[in-house]
């Protein structure tokens, strides 16, 4: 048996009851509790990206094909739908789903209550099974044979500012010249919570009202919408390309750039805030693959850049997270630099005579060191207990609900990732032990005969 393990298992068996002990505890505590909040802040972190997320793609889904214009008009100028991606979407096996839409503003005119809408028209290929969680109440749009369906979905922000319900009839006004309006029968409820982007104005109906009123082909529609398959894309290839495009703009823009006061600076600065979002890299290289495809006067660009406010949000919980993750890590660290000071501190009369008898330092460390990832192990045990646990009860019974109006959800969401777990684990586990080196160093300046003698 390892001498420095054997000699720290009978330190752990003989501090039983003594003052040692309750310090271990308190070093146990401390590393559970910091692992139990890091696992819950990454599990809700992911919860609340994936489910917003979820929420924007399925409304608009990954990709958003429109006529090219230097417009910023609600309404998109018309363009015959039936490209190449829409004809052979094989020809691109990344793509799951294609469906046409437009956008038309008007007026939902009642007898008390005049309000703006934009008017949404989809077809039939609509992915119904991606926005069924969003409705709450009644049923999906029914598309006749011949003609324009008349029913609509409406939101629950609008239904409620109208004090409409499922089965009423409303009317809505178009703008255009001369003004056309129609009657029209809700048959649908759906709820976001992105009332900014979506549910503030958004009504759902037959893509072919709007062909009808604007005069358009039935083969003509305002743009294209493009659901990605992100299980096609290869993590390492995306990040390869990444960090080639990455390193040739900083070249570009910062090293080979003469007016660059400070190269080295902003050269490191650049690759300090560097940072791989799989999403994103997927959806701009989907981008390009079907870019390159499409004629000049067509526009793609994915729904982060057109819902760029949610990612952004997003992207600064994340950073939140992190920052949290980090100040866990230094907390837990000075606690177990302070658990371990202690330790030796105690058992210096032990060091001395371990000394004496020619134990050299790194084995006398070494007891203290296994002493150390003893406690960090069982801290990790109790940790994962903990913040498992809590995760768990939340998960299947949405214990802590949320303003779903500020937080677009009605409940803390969890979303279970057993990589990111094992990570935070192991990052834990490292960053902690090599801590552990620090206080030991105390051990290399003790005398033997002063340390025989301490008191």
């Amino acid at each position: 048996m390892n001498l420095s393990y054997f000699i720290s298992k009978r330190i752990r068996s003989a501090e039983s009851g003594s003052f040692s002990s309750t310090i271990h505890k308190v070093a146990v505590g401390s590393i559970a509790i910091g692992l139990a909040a890091a696992i819950v802040s990454f599990l809700v972190m992911r919860g609340f990206q994936s489910g917003v997320k979820e929420k924007v793609y399925g409304f608009s889904n990954h990709l958003l094909i429109t006529k090219f214009t230097m417009s910023n008009a609600v309404a998109e100028q018309p363009f015959n739908f039936n490209i190449d991606l829409y004809q052979h979407p094989e020809k691109f096996p990344f793509v799951k789903h294609i469906q046409e839409f437009s956008h038309k503003p008007g007026l939902i005119k009642t007898e008390n209550e005049v309000m703006g809408i934009v008017f949404k028209g989809v077809s039939k290929k609509f992915n119904r099974k991606a926005f069924e969680e969003n409705l709450v109440e009644g049923k999906f749009l029914s598309f006749p044979d011949s003609g324009y369906s008349h029913d609509i979905m409406i939101s629950r922000v609008i239904a409620n500012k109208i004090n409409a319900k499922t089965g009423d009839a409303i009317i809505l006004h178009f703008f255009q010249n001369p003004p056309r309006f129609r009657k029209l029968h809700i048959v649908g409820i759906y709820e976001t919570n992105l009332s900014d982007y979506f549910d503030s104005k958004v009504v759902i109906g037959d893509l072919r009202l709007v062909q009808q009123l604007n005069g358009w082909s039935s083969n003509q529609a305002g743009g294209l919408e493009v659901l990605i398959d992100f299980k096609y894309f290869k993590t390492y290839e995306l990040w390869k390309n990444d960090v080639s495009n990455f390193l040739g703009a900083v070249q570009e823009r910062v090293i080979d750039n003469p007016d660059e006061p400070d190269k080295f600076l902003r050269t490191t600065s650049a690759l300090w805030n560097y940072k791989f979002d799989f999403d994103q890299a997927a959806l701009d290289e989907a981008q390009r693959e079907i870019g390159d495809a499409m004629d000049y006067d067509l526009n793609i660009e994915t729904v982060r850049d057109k819902y760029i406010q949610i990612f952004e949000w997003l992207d600064l919980v994340k950073r939140q997270v992190r920052i949290l993750l980090a100040i866990i890590l230094i907390v837990v660290s000075v606690n177990m630099i302070s658990v371990i000071l202690i330790l030796v501190m105690e058992r210096i009369p032990m060091v001395g005579l371990l000394k004496a008898m020619g134990a050299p330092n790194k084995l006398i460390r070494s007891v203290f060191i296994y002493n150390g990832m003893n406690l960090i192990a069982k801290g990790l045990l109790y940790g994962n207990l903990i913040g498992l646990g809590f995760c768990f009860l939340q998960d299947q019974f949405h214990l802590f609900k949320l303003n779903a109006h500020d937080y677009y959800m009605k409940y803390v969401p969890i979303e279970w990732s057993w990589s990111t777990v094992i990570i935070l684990n192991v990052i834990v586990f490292v960053v902690v032990s090599i801590v552990l080196l620090l206080p030991t160093r105390f051990i290399t300046r003790i005398q033997p005969v002063q340390a025989i003698r301490f008191d």
